[in-house]
């Protein structure tokens, strides 16, 4: 099947040699020839404008956008009028499922066909697959299966739950990696709370980490201040815990164990206090000039919990709960909103261990 992708960033990439691996025919086209030219030493058929892109593709075209979602209604504007009736367009990057439902509306009285794709994977994906939460009309998603089935793990990835009956296994096919969710927004509706379980699951490992790590509280000492209240039983508090080490047992059977817990493991092997990681993530609040009081209480009223749901502004504006207290500190509690964008696109270029283990850093300052 021929599919044409838009936006050549690690992930577009990445998708496209996981399509080709699978027999299909890719038409790519980026913002940067040099993104293109290396697909297309890989065999892609590359192209230098979205007109050359659009017909270089077979009609009824599949064109698949995966794009930051700042920039995807601009491209949609761009591209909508070079297509045609019965043309699809895939929005597989992080927009706002409200976009989804709009998108949709609109471009069904064009004659084109909108699917929103929750993609999952990361830069993991071209050999582990990618898990994909699909939403759109049921017949263009059926269409589409080749391309899905392609970019997917696969089945047998996983054992199989042992209370899933073979006929619901028949009706889906969640068990090879993807899953048509709902009409449109449905499946950036189920990315969006993935993505919230995901950075959950990151701020709990954060938080029992630094517990861990500062467990040897009680053996240290303390310059007395107004900010921190004394210990009464420092002799609780006298453990120094291998936190590699730790993070390993818990990656063999114990009900904590996942994905990421792994590549935690792997970070702290690796840098054992995280020490080797930009200077942007190892800055406490003290050394950005605001006394610890000031951040914990800024923390509840003017900052952004480190979740990234989806990268509209209107889901990652959403002012974090915890209750912020030393040295128990979570990595949100101590990153201004503006810093977040920064560090999401930072992040975005490094290599998978250091994002993974950067989440770490402000606290283990």
């Amino acid at each position: 099947m021929q599919l044409g992708m838009v936006g050549l960033g690690r992930m577009g990439n990445y998708m496209v040699q996981r399509l080709m691996r699978g027999g299909h025919e890719c038409v790519v086209y980026d913002a940067k020839p040099e993104s293109v030219a290396d697909l297309v030493g890989l065999g892609a058929e590359g192209s230098g404008s979205l007109e050359e892109f659009v017909s270089k593709l077979a009609r009824p075209r599949a064109v698949w956008l995966m794009l930051p979602a700042a920039i995807t209604d601009k491209v949609i504007a761009s591209i909508v009028p070079l297509l045609h009736d019965g043309d699809i367009l895939i929005d597989g990057g992080n927009s706002y499922y409200h976009d989804d439902i709009r998108r949709g509306a609109e471009l069904i009285t064009k004659g084109i066909h909108y699917v929103d794709v929750g993609t999952s994977g990361g830069v993991f994906g071209l050999e582990r697959g990618y898990c994909l939460m699909i939403g759109g009309e049921k017949g263009i998603v059926q269409h589409l299966t080749p391309i899905f089935a392609a970019l997917a793990p696969g089945a047998g990835t996983a054992e199989n739950s042992p209370n899933r009956t073979p006929e619901a296994a028949a009706l889906s096919t969640a068990e090879q990696g993807f899953l048509h969710c709902g009409p449109h927004g449905a499946g950036h509706f189920v990315k969006m709370v993935h993505n919230g379980i995901e950075y959950g699951l990151m701020a709990a490992y954060a938080e029992g980490l630094n517990i861990l790590k500062h467990a040897n509280v009680g053996a240290l000492t303390h310059e007395a201040d107004a900010e921190t209240a004394p210990l009464s039983h420092p002799e609780f508090y006298q453990y120094d815990f291998n936190l590699p080490e730790v993070a390993e047992v818990w990656r063999r059977g114990s009900v904590i164990t996942s994905w990421l817990l792994d590549l935690t493991a792997d970070a702290l092997h690796k840098d054992p206090v995280l020490l080797n990681m930009p200077a942007a993530f190892r800055t406490p609040a003290r050394a950005a000039g605001r006394s610890w009081r000031r951040s914990m209480k800024a923390c509840r009223r003017r900052y952004s919990a480190l979740r990234f749901t989806a990268a509209s502004p209107r889901a990652t504006r959403t002012n974090s709960p915890t209750r912020c207290f030393r040295p128990c500190v979570p990595a949100s509690a101590v990153m201004p909103r503006n810093h977040i964008s920064k560090a999401s696109a930072f992040l975005s270029r490094q290599p998978p261990a250091e994002r993974q283990a950067a989440f770490f850093l402000p606290v283990f300052s």
